[in-house]
């Protein structure tokens, strides 16, 4: 579900498509933070065929290294702190954090770290790495959007991305009561990096 991480992604996405000429020139390689307060991670999971409820994360922390010159040495390395978990239900935030699922006070966070970054499109790219959950790492590829590169209103040079993915939950370990409770999550991330 965190699959969010990933979003994580996105940020390295920026970084090649930047480098592909979408935005304004760098002469070398800059690393953008990301800005906690403009980022979510938000999932969707199949709710025994009734529904898709989602839940979000917020307060993800990580960095985005854009090279112009050479996009392969574009990357992007997310944490997300997993009891920051929102459904908008607080019983169920409660039940998710438990060993049942995330089992935070195991494993407090979930992590994407890019391996490898494709430009697919003036604005768009496909962002690799690898994604951990619940202890667990396996593969992640984010289909990602360069929004907007150009300065904010507080005059920080700004790039605005989305993505997307899917995942399995059952790769990460979270098997409980499948298959009523969907296995995969939809992920969609809109995050915002300053330098």
């Amino acid at each position: 579900m965190k699959t969010i991480s990933k979003k994580i992604a996105t940020l390295a996405l920026v970084g090649t498509i930047l480098s592909a000429g979408a935005g304004q020139a760098f002469a070398e390689a800059q690393t953008y933070t990301l800005d906690a307060s403009h980022t979510a991670i938000t999932w969707h999971i199949d709710h025994f065929g009734f529904s898709k409820p989602s839940g979000k994360f917020m307060n993800v922390e990580g960095n985005v290294v854009l090279d112009e010159e050479n996009s392969a040495n574009s990357s992007v390395e997310v944490t997300i702190p997993v009891a920051e978990i929102n459904t908008g239900v607080p019983a169920l935030d409660e039940h998710l954090l438990k060993a049942d699922f995330f089992d935070v006070a195991t494993y407090p966070t979930a992590t994407f770290k890019s391996t490898a970054v494709e430009i697919t499109g003036e604005k768009t790219a496909k962002v690799v790495g690898d994604l951990t959950i619940h202890g667990v790492t396996q593969p992640a590829t984010l289909d990602v959007t360069l929004n907007k590169l150009a300065e904010n209103m507080f005059e920080k040079q700004t790039a605005g991305f989305s993505a997307t993915t899917t995942i399995k939950r059952s790769d990460f370990g979270m098997t409980t009561y499948l298959p009523g409770l969907g296995d995969e999550i939809a992920i969609e991330i809109e995050s915002e990096a300053n330098l």
